[in-house]
């Protein structure tokens, strides 16, 4: 006998005799604003959907496909409501309480997915109190259920949108609803969050095969094969989790993965600014706004296979990950140099991640001007005698560390081997030396796998680990 969802795929025109929605489409939505936002899904083959929502009483129609597929596009007013959406093609499906607003999609692995609440044993710092003020019924979560998959799928798992209050706030993500929240209170207008997100996943795993054809050593399983681990077979989260929500309309993705990669910094550097050029021509919607959580120090070794030295240093793909804004245009790195533990993967402090994620947006985004958004990066590099002098960008009223002493800077010279540097600000510039080091030609700051960062702006963002040279060890 055949399962009814094979029937479901096999027969989809016979199926649909009245209009479905996707699962992301339900009562509580958030639609972004003053754009055309996308509206699909399944009924009759052959008949017509109408959307008509209530802002404008425009009827939006659509012709329904031999497939039994239908898609139309509706334009959007700024940002309000709530208000109600009719989808019918005899018999309407009615949509309540939707928001028009800003519209995000958070996604990476399990520090992203971390819930307010925390872990067992692994809390978020301030969490009670934030859940507990948390009701606005401008602020809007969606969360993709977990889905690993070897093709791609038309649609999630059922999940709805629900309103920002205590018992929702609770199990949504720790760092999405800390971006949106911010995001809320000084823009003053509804914030759409969709979160999906896979503890453990590799970047790998939200990719398409031909986006991994590049790569040879990644091999990408055929529709049907075994899935040997859920959240790291290539491609696999890509199919389940984030197919059935391309398209949907939004303003910009926060990413917050890298650690299931820390093993392979090389390929990283190349893997992720694919991953988002992907994403991007994917979704049709240009170079959307990307900006992206930089791992913090933990002592990887303690994980298996407890490798420890040369490119199992975190520092690694860290550097990765700072290299690749040079590669990702529209994008934004927050750096998490002091919130990282060395004994826990998922750092406690997911405020200062979801905030600095905020920073950047609503200064790149959304151009609000004045206030400190984007951490000191390392710029250029001048030797003078045995002083290397580095200049660092993005640091106009300079560089600090707090009246302490610098003691995270390593200098060498021509035969590679670092010795502890002293250090001294000037403005936009570190003085870097070592008696030990007569004629330097590299430097490296913070680079360890554990190790907490002493560098920041004046605004008190901190400086990405970093080295200037590209030797292998």
């Amino acid at each position: 006998m055949l399962s009814g969802f094979f029937l479901l795929c096999l027969f989809p025109a016979v199926l649909y005799a009245e209009v479905k929605l996707p699962s992301l489409f339900t009562d509580n939505m958030v639609l972004q604003q003053q754009s055309q936002v996308s509206f699909w899904g399944w009924a009759k083959a052959g008949s017509t959907v109408s959307v008509t929502p209530s802002w404008s009483r425009k009827k939006y129609s659509a012709r329904v496909g031999p497939d039994g597929k239908w898609r139309l596009q509706v334009a959007t007013p700024s940002a309000g409501g709530p208000f109600e959406i009719s989808i019918s093609d005899g018999k309407p499906v009615r949509l309540t309480n939707v928001l028009i607003g800003e519209v995000w999609v958070c996604s990476g692995q399990s520090n992203m997915e971390m819930p307010m609440k925390g872990y067992k044993s692994q809390p978020i710092i301030g969490s009670n109190e934030a859940i507990l003020k948390s009701r606005n019924k401008n602020i809007r979560i969606y969360t993709v259920p977990r889905s690993s998959q070897t093709a791609p799928q038309e649609n999630s798992k059922p999940s709805p949108w629900k309103e920002a209050a205590p018992e929702a706030v609770a199990n949504f993500s720790a760092t999405a609803y800390y971006f949106g929240r911010l995001l809320n209170e000084v823009l003053d207008i509804p914030i759409g969050l969709i979160h999906t997100s896979y503890g453990g996943s590799t970047a790998e795993a939200w990719m398409t095969p031909k986006s991994l054809e590049p790569f040879e050593d990644i091999k990408v399983p055929k529709e049907g094969d075994k899935i040997p681990v859920v959240n790291r077979t290539p491609t696999t989260l890509y199919n389940g989790m984030l197919h059935p929500v391309i398209g949907y309309g939004m303003r910009g993705v926060i990413w917050y993965q890298g650690e299931s990669n820390y093993d392979r910094p090389d390929q990283y550097e190349q893997l992720f600014p694919a991953m988002v050029k992907e994403w991007r021509s994917l979704w049709g919607a240009g170079d959307f706004p990307f900006y992206y959580a930089q791992i913090t120090p933990y002592n990887y070794a303690q994980l298996p296979p407890y490798n420890r030295g040369g490119k199992y240093n975190s520092a690694f793909v860290r550097d990765a990950q700072r290299k690749s804004l040079g590669h990702i245009p529209n994008a934004g790195m927050a750096v998490l140099m002091d919130v990282g533990e060395e004994n826990f993967i998922h750092p406690a402090n997911k405020e200062a991640v979801g905030n600095r994620l905020a920073y950047l947006a609503l200064s790149k985004t959304y151009g609000i001007k004045g206030f400190g958004y984007a951490s000191p990066g390392y710029d250029t590099m001048a030797v003078t005698g045995n002083k290397v002098i580095l200049r660092f960008k993005d640091a106009p009223n300079g560089l600090t560390s707090f009246s302490k002493e610098l003691v995270n800077f390593e200098i060498a010279g021509s035969n590679k081997v670092f010795y502890p540097a002293h250090a001294v600000i000037s403005g936009s510039t570190v003085s870097v030396s070592s008696p030990q080091v007569k004629e330097p030609v590299a430097v490296r700051y913070a680079f360890k796998d554990f190790i907490v960062g002493d560098l920041y702006s004046n605004e008190g963002l901190p400086v990405s680990s970093f080295r200037t040279d590209s030797w292998d060890q």
